[in-house]
C-alpha cells in the first residue's frame, strides 16, 4: 500500500477559507444560504464553513446534517446492518438555497443520495455543491459548484480524508 499525502492540516484550512471565500461572493442573499453537510465527513466540513461564515460575516447561517446511508444504491453491499448516523435537519428548507457539502465527491452517487433525502425533507428553491477534494471518474452527471482540490486518480485508487474531529488529526490522503 502506497499513500500519498494531498492536503496537510494548513493545506486543509487554507482550502476551506479558499471555498468559505467563494461561497460568500457568490451568495448576496445569505439570509437564504443554508448548510447541510454529508455524514461524516461533510457534516464536518459544513461546521468548519459556517464558522468561517460567522467569523467573516457576524452572521448566523443555518447548519445542518443528513445520513444518506438507506438513500445509498449500493447500501447492501456495503452492510445488511447499516450504522446510521442521525440527520439533524431543524428547520424549513422550502425554498432555500442548500448548499450540500461532502468531502470526496467520485462517481456522483453520494451527492444523489444526498439530494434524495433533502427532498424527502422538503423542496429547496436551489441546491448547490461544496467538496473538499474531487477525484473524478463520475457515473452520473454532478459536478461540485465548489471545490477544494482536483486531483487525478485511478479507480482502483481511495482517497481518505481524516479530520480532527474525528480522526485527531486532518489530512487527505491518496491510498494506492
Amino acid at each position: 500500500m502506497i499513500t500519498e499525502k494531498i492536503l496537510d492540516e494548513k493545506g486543509i484550512q487554507k482550502t476551506l477559507d479558499q471555498l468559505t471565500q467563494e461561497i460568500i461572493n457568490h451568495n448576496k442573499n445569505m439570509n437564504q444560504l443554508i448548510l447541510v453537510g454529508i455524514q461524516r465527513g461533510g457534516a464536518l466540513l459544513a461546521e468548519r464553513i459556517h464558522s468561517n461564515i460567522s467569523e467573516l460575516l457576524n452572521i448566523a447561517v443555518p447548519i445542518g446534517s443528513i445520513n444518506i446511508t438507506l438513500y445509498r444504491d449500493d447500501w447492501t453491499k456495503i452492510s445488511y446492518q447499516p450504522i446510521l448516523e442521525g440527520t439533524n435537519i431543524t428547520f424549513s428548507i422550502e425554498d432555500k438555497h442548500v448548499l450540500l457539502i461532502d468531502d470526496v465527491i467520485y462517481t456522483g452517487r453520494t451527492v444523489r443520495a444526498g439530494m434524495d433525502a433533502l427532498f424527502d425533507i422538503g423542496r429547496p428553491g436551489h441546491i448547490e455543491l461544496a467538496v473538499l477534494v474531487d477525484r473524478g471518474h463520475r457515473e452520473l452527471p454532478v459536478q461540485p459548484d465548489y471545490c477544494g482540490k482536483v486531483i487525478n486518480t485511478k479507480r482502483s485508487q481511495t482517497v481518505n480524508v481524516y479530520l480532527k474531529e474525528h480522526d485527531g488529526k486532518d489530512s487527505v490522503v491518496l491510498v494506492s
